[in-house]
Formats: structure tokens, C-alpha cells, sequence
């Protein structure tokens, strides 16, 4: 599976589109565009691979992250898929924008589909996996594709770092936990694509992370 990163708005937020290959299937994770031109760049990504949108997953419900969700379901047709935990968030994004200064209207945004831990879908000829991994928000996710070996962690595990725990539905022993609990348990050569930065592997963060 092709791993495709587009950093986008003021907070430098990394949506991906995972996809199998030119005309296959591919799953937009965590879209955060804020403008026409970050849209745009998605959109022409999309059309010259001949992609064919399936699923629009959200690893969590803040505003840096689902931006562009109800625009990717307009454009392509495919369902929103997240955590119930997360649902009231969801309904407050504009709220949130304005707490962040942010000069853009948005609307509510709603998961035509639940994912709970342990949550299987199918792309191409590989599956995804939804591991649930609350502490930086109550219902965050991360998605593991075993075949790939890789996992989108969103806010929950960086390169170095960890998401942060102070906006609603952070807790940072819950956070710790499901890291070690959860993520730490993968294969350490898998590789961690997250929210925002860089990528890194488990194995690394497992041995010079600060937090561990």
C-alpha cells in the first residue's frame, strides 16, 4: 500500500491518502485543508492516479484534522468513519476554529460510520486496522496496516513526542497508557506516520522517545 503525505494549514498537519495503486482504491485520512489551493492539491492527487476515494478516516475531531471532511464526502461519494467517543467534538468545529483565531466557516462534522478497536476494513488486497488510542482525545484512533507495516498514529504518537493532553478529552496517564499498551505492541519495525513531523518507527520510539 502507497503511503501519500500533504502537509497542510497553519498547523502544519499531515493528511494522508492511502492508496493501492493507479486506479485502485485509496482512503484519505484525517483531511485537515483549510483553503481552495490545499484542496485542490489533494484533488488533482487523486484524479492523476485515477484513485477511487472508499473511505474518509478520521483519527480524531479536531479542527486541524477534519477540515476538509464534508468536502472530501461531497467530492467523492465515501463514507466518514471514526470513534463515537469523539462525536461531540465533531459537533463544535466552527466553535473550535474560533478558539484558534481561524478565519474559515465549517461545518459539523458527523461519521456516517463508527469504528471501535479491533475494526477491520478492506483496501485493494490489505486491510486496516482501527486501534483505539484515547488521551490526546476521548474516542483518537490510529490505523494499522499489517501487510504495510505501518500505522497513522494522528496526535497521539510523533517522532520524539507525544500529543498533547490539555484540549478536551485529554488525559495524559490514558495517553501514556494506550501507547504502551497499544502502539508499543507492534512489530518495532513498523513504521509510524503521525499528525504532524516526520515519520519514525515503534522501535525508535520505543528506545529514545523522552516519555518512555
Amino acid at each position: 500500500m502507497n503511503v501519500s503525505c500533504f502537509p497542510v494549514n497553519p498547523f502544519v498537519e499531515n493528511t494522508y491518502i492511502l492508496w493501492m495503486c493507479d486506479g485502485g482504491e485509496a482512503a484519505i485520512i484525517d483531511p485537515g485543508m483549510m483553503t481552495d489551493a490545499e484542496r485542490d492539491m489533494v484533488a488533482q492527487f487523486v484524479a492523476q492516479h485515477s484513485l477511487r476515494v472508499k473511505y474518509i478516516l478520521i483519527t480524531h475531531y479536531h479542527i486541524d484534522h477534519v477540515t476538509s471532511a464534508n468536502w472530501c464526502k461531497q467530492q467523492y461519494g465515501a463514507q466518514i468513519l471514526s470513534s463515537a467517543e469523539d462525536e461531540s467534538l465533531g459537533k463544535y468545529v466552527q466553535m473550535q476554529a474560533a478558539h484558534f483565531r481561524l478565519r474559515i466557516d465549517v461545518d459539523a462534522v458527523k461519521a456516517d460510520r463508527h469504528l471501535k478497536e479491533g475494526d477491520t476494513l478492506a483496501l485493494g488486497d490489505e486491510e486496516i486496522r482501527a486501534i483505539a488510542t484515547p488521551g490526546h482525545s476521548s474516542g483518537s484512533l490510529s490505523f494499522y496496516v499489517p501487510q504495510s507495516n505501518f500505522v497513522i498514529t494522528g496526535d497521539v504518537l510523533f517522532a520524539g513526542s507525544i500529543g498533547r493532553t490539555d484540549l478536551p478529552g485529554g488525559d495524559y496517564a490514558t495517553l501514556i497508557s494506550a501507547i504502551r499498551n497499544k502502539l508499543f505492541t507492534l512489530p518495532s519495525d513498523t513504521m509510524v506516520y503521525a499528525g504532524h513531523g516526520p515519520s519514525t518507527s515503534i522501535g525508535d520510539e520505543m528506545r529514545y522517545n523522552p516519555y518512555f
